[in-house]
């Protein structure tokens, strides 16, 4: 190997473990998220997007650079930034007010998942029957989640749909597609060299502003009531809201996406075992074969991915 193929191999590897701190942040969103109390979607949305800028803003400014410069970016990208951030934590948020957190939680990490079947049907891709496997392994897990029986109740039964709880799914499996979508064609406006990562501050001011117009015209503003629900509020905003978000980007970007893809496959388990040590979720059988089922069906969706990294 020569001296600029190691040089250039030791970056991505760089890269790819800088992109993957952005998945044990993201494990500790849904217990963040829980803990900061009844705040408002939109208002959760509109504060932690606001601490996210400040976070880029700040980085971009200690290395020289001027953060408003980087609102100047082309309207796919524009779409794709704001209507991905936005899209998906709106989404996510309102998934862990309206169904049990460990649920809805495991639904929307369905992403890796996705990500692994949207990148096959890309142009010189095809849909393997690895591909369909996974899928349906994970859909199993999602069902098993699903008809478990919202309550615990062992007198309702594993097949009981807990109505209430269905709005909550949806928007679970509704913010896992579009993240899913978000960061496949991230990495294709990466691939022309548009929107660089220091753009992210501006998609993140932007969407803090779009939700904060939803807050005023839809809600009530509701502050955490206690310094946990202000500490949590406050570390969404630096970490799973905040410099998740650039470090992911540069991961997509500069590293290995497929490696990265492989890793992200371990965002629920993780995710999971925070709810159930907070004591924000029960432990139960059912949960870790749900979560078994998603992850490996993601695994073997991914397989040919893992073979070529």
């Amino acid at each position: 190997m020569t001296a600029a193929a190691a040089t250039a191999r030791s970056s991505v590897t760089r890269a790819t473990a800088i992109g993957a701190t952005a998945i044990l942040m993201w494990s500790t969103l849904a217990p963040l998220a829980t803990l900061a109390g009844r705040v408002p979607p939109f208002q959760l949305v509109a504060t932690s997007f606001l601490l996210a800028f400040l976070v880029g803003s700040g980085w971009t400014a200690a290395r020289g650079g001027n953060p408003f410069s980087y609102f100047r970016q082309s309207l796919p990208a524009w779409a794709l930034g704001v209507g991905g951030l936005f899209g998906f934590h709106f989404l996510y948020f309102m998934a862990l007010r309206a169904a049990p957190p460990v649920e809805a939680n495991l639904i929307n990490y369905l992403w890796p998942l996705f990500i692994v079947l949207f990148s096959a049907l890309l142009p010189g891709e095809r849909l393997r029957s690895w591909h369909v496997a996974g899928a349906v392994g994970g859909l199993a897990g999602t069902v098993l989640l699903i008809l478990r029986g919202g309550s615990g109740d062992p007198a309702q039964g594993w097949l009981t749909i807990e109505a209430a709880h269905l709005p909550g799914y949806a928007a679970a499996l509704g913010s896992a597609v579009t993240w899913a979508g978000y960061s496949v064609l991230r990495r294709r406006l990466g691939q022309i060299g548009d929107a660089p990562t220091d753009a992210v501050s501006a998609f993140c001011l932007v969407t803090a502003i779009l939700s904060l117009l939803c807050h005023l015209g839809l809600e009530d503003t509701v502050w955490p009531t206690d310094a946990l629900g202000w500490a949590a509020l406050l570390l969404l905003g630096l970490g799973p809201v905040g410099a998740a978000f650039f470090v992911w980007d540069h991961g997509v970007r500069h590293g290995d996406i497929r490696a990265l893809g492989a890793l992200s496959y371990l965002a629920p388990l993780l995710s999971t075992l925070l709810l159930v040590a907070c004591g924000l979720a029960p432990n139960n059988g059912v949960i870790w074969v749900a979560c078994a089922l998603i992850a490996g069906g993601s695994l073997l969706a991914s397989k040919d991915l893992l073979k070529r990294g």
